[in-house]
């Protein structure tokens, strides 16, 4: 049996799982931010009722693995800078112990969905495999033979960082034109709002709270034009950056999570129609992209298969 959890700023999840990724059963609570100790004090006690829950040992548990958002070094085990958790320097070495003997893994957590789509989920049995996650940034993981590839520092994946614009949109990066300054759902209501800002006539104009990108999608659908225009330029983005990993990994699919995936074939036929022209393609395969399965739960498979 293994163990995943997924570190949220609002939630720590954690996850029994067998060892070909089968989830059993998981749990949740509330993320102690600010307070290290609490919060290894919180994952310990997750994992041990997901222990009891099921009637298992925890000293039978071969693997526990986090998935943390931010920095953190894979050696020692430690999360260097916590993003939204109000901590750095945590590690979690030894916090599972005396109950769990077992190893405890590491890494970041879009690195751990995708090894969860791939054990478990829409690119299952695929041994190269690219995953995007288009939420308020633009985040991935890379699967090359079967395996997280994470490179030399262990932190490889930031695929929302490669360049689609020269001297482009800035990125929180601290660069310029990065496909998650074109591509997130974020930078999509920027767009939209820069527009609206402009005198552009929209429907979107009578959304109440502020814009999301799923209200964009939403007029999409009901026919609004600027609407339309927004999304046909997002897409023209997106794809531009997936022909560029596709050009460098060739995978066999590339698979789409976050909330902007949520819009389904809506988004991945023109994406499809857009990406493969710009692509060295084979004679007999190429690389499909398609949506996640999995949801929240890519995160907590992947963390317990690292």
């Amino acid at each position: 049996m293994r163990i995943g959890i997924d570190l949220g700023g609002t939630t720590v999840k954690a996850a029994l799982c067998k060892e070909d990724g089968t989830l059993l059963r998981k749990q949740s609570a509330a993320t102690p931010t600010g307070n290290a100790p609490a919060l290894c004090a919180a994952m310990k006690r997750l994992a041990l009722g997901l222990c009891s829950e099921e009637g298992i040992a925890p000293e039978t548990v071969t693997s526990i693995g986090i998935g943390v958002p931010g920095s953190f070094d894979k050696a020692s085990c430690t999360l260097k800078f916590g993003t939204n958790l109000g901590m750095n320097n945590v590690s979690f070495a030894g916090a599972f112990r005396p109950e769990f003997s077992c190893p405890v893994q590491l890494d970041n957590d879009a690195n751990c969905a995708a090894l969860g789509e791939v054990t478990a989920g829409a690119a299952k049995g695929a041994k190269n495999m690219v995953m995007i996650t288009l939420g308020t940034g633009v985040g991935g993981g890379v699967i090359i033979d079967g395996r997280l590839y994470t490179g030399c520092n262990g932190i490889a994946g930031e695929l929302g960082h490669i360049v689609i614009r020269q001297r482009g949109e800035p990125c929180g990066c601290g660069r310029q034109g990065c496909l998650e300054a074109y591509a997130s759902a974020s930078a999509l209501v920027r767009f939209a709002e820069r527009a609206l800002a402009q005198g552009r006539e929209s429907i979107l104009r009578k959304q109440a709270g502020g814009l999301n990108a799923k209200m964009i999608c939403d007029a999409v659908d009901a026919g609004d034009a600027l609407a339309r225009e927004l999304f046909d330029e997002y897409c023209v983005n997106l794809s531009c950056g997936l022909a560029n990993l596709i050009n460098i990994f060739q995978p066999e699919t590339i698979v789409l999570g976050g909330g902007l995936a949520g819009y389904g074939e809506k988004l991945l036929e023109p994406l499809r129609r857009l990406t493969h022209p710009q692509t060295f393609r084979g004679d007999d395969k190429n690389t499909v992209i398609t949506c996640a399965l999995l949801g929240n739960d890519a995160g907590l498979i992947g963390a317990a298969m690292l």
